[in-house]
């Protein structure tokens, strides 16, 4: 069994961050990944906003790590030559009765840390946006949109520069804690064992599998896993918004909003659709609940303008119903495994958060049992 200082378990945004934090720490560092590249599951299907921090509880992960790690991802994003714009973002009231909500997510965004925000009436909104039917909004300056990919592709160089080897189409089988560290078996083409000192489990998914698979990992301390799926729709022609615009927030997501690529394009999405397995269909019909939802705010969407086009599936530690949980991110502390830490429930704002969450995750690598 072959001696290793770190594993990190998957090659997501959070597995590459993290992955890239112990390396330029000197940490010896292996990954290993499932699939045949880096980033091809939740991180390859999201909306690639970069959050603000608005809509997470105060004192949350969410809400720390998201305003921690967004202006740290943009001086990234500068530094690496990575694809971004700060387009800022609209949330709007359709009507009287979601002022108040507007003003809620007003204070608590200002609780978090988020100061700029500033809160139009419908002229003033109608200003900016002009396709725009509400009687308020927030606007945040402060949000953008990334090119998740090339930013992917810069944390594995960083993480290769100092020195990260990593193993793709190798699945973690299993392992067990021993007195010398954590045993790990790994399959695929050329299965191989390590023993490693420490382990950060980033399985997006997979995480609660692989926890799961630790033996001496009391399962106590592993939450269920539950799959929501969100599905987005193009439009066809131009975009008539140069901003993101948003809804006020539904039960298990953010409400069927605009989003907006670096060309331009925008998509409506994601929708909440929960499901017993992965499947990435976008079912056309679903449009037919789309229309209704982003009429609200744009009236002047034309009959049959919805085209099918992709879908993410967010993993959540909550079941249907469920309050929203945060983040869970378990180190010794919390389980008694020493140089073991999970990440569990790793959605939005996860890759705005990515190099902040890293940052956390490496220093739980020190606590205690």
């Amino acid at each position: 069994m072959d001696q290793v200082d770190s594993v990190v378990v998957g090659a997501g945004v959070v597995g590459l961050a993290v992955a890239r934090e112990l390396a330029r720490a000197g940490r010896e560092v292996v990954v290993v990944e499932a699939a045949d590249a880096i980033g091809t599951v939740t991180s390859a299907r999201n909306s690639e906003v970069l959050h603000a921090g608005i809509y997470y509880p105060p004192g949350s992960l969410k809400a720390r790590l998201c305003v921690a790690g967004r202006e740290r991802l943009f001086a990234y994003c500068v530094d690496h030559g990575v694809a971004h714009r700060r387009c800022g973002k609209l949330i709007v009231a359709t009507g009287g009765d979601q002022l108040g909500e507007l003003g809620r997510l007003d204070a608590q965004a200002r609780t978090n840390g988020v100061d700029d925000l500033v809160l139009l009436d419908a002229p003033a909104t109608a200003a900016l946006e002009p396709a725009l039917s509400c009687v308020a909004a927030l606007h945040s300056p402060s949000t953008g949109i990334v090119d998740s990919h090339q930013y992917m592709l810069a944390l594995e160089g960083d993480a290769r520069d100092a020195g990260a080897v990593f193993a793709f189409g190798s699945p973690l089988v299993g392992g067990d804690v021993t007195g010398d560290g954590i045993g790990l078996v790994i399959g695929g083409a050329e299965p191989m064992t390590l023993c490693a000192r420490s382990v950060v489990n980033c399985a997006g998914h997979d995480a609660p599998r692989v926890a799961h698979s630790i033996a001496g990992l009391p399962g106590i301390s592993i939450p269920r896993a539950y799959l929501c799926k969100g599905n987005y729709f193009r439009l066809s022609g131009r975009s008539p918004f140069s901003r993101l615009v948003y809804p006020i927030p539904e039960a298990a997501g953010l409400g069927v909003h605009v989003t907006l690529d670096l060309g331009g394009q925008a998509r409506f999405g994601p929708d909440v659709e929960w499901i017993d397995a992965i499947d990435y269909a976008v079912d056309p019909a679903r449009a037919e609940r789309f229309y209704p939802a982003i009429r609200r705010y744009w009236p002047a969407l034309p009959d049959g303008a919805l085209i099918p086009d992709y879908a993410g599936i967010r993993p959540k530690v909550q079941a249907p119903g469920e309050a929203a949980r945060d983040f869970v991110i378990d180190g010794p502390r919390e389980h008694g495994v020493a140089g073991l830490v999970n990440l569990f429930g790793i959605e939005s704002p996860g890759l705005t958060a990515s190099l902040a969450m890293a940052e956390y995750a490496v220093g739980k690598l020190r606590e205690t049992g």
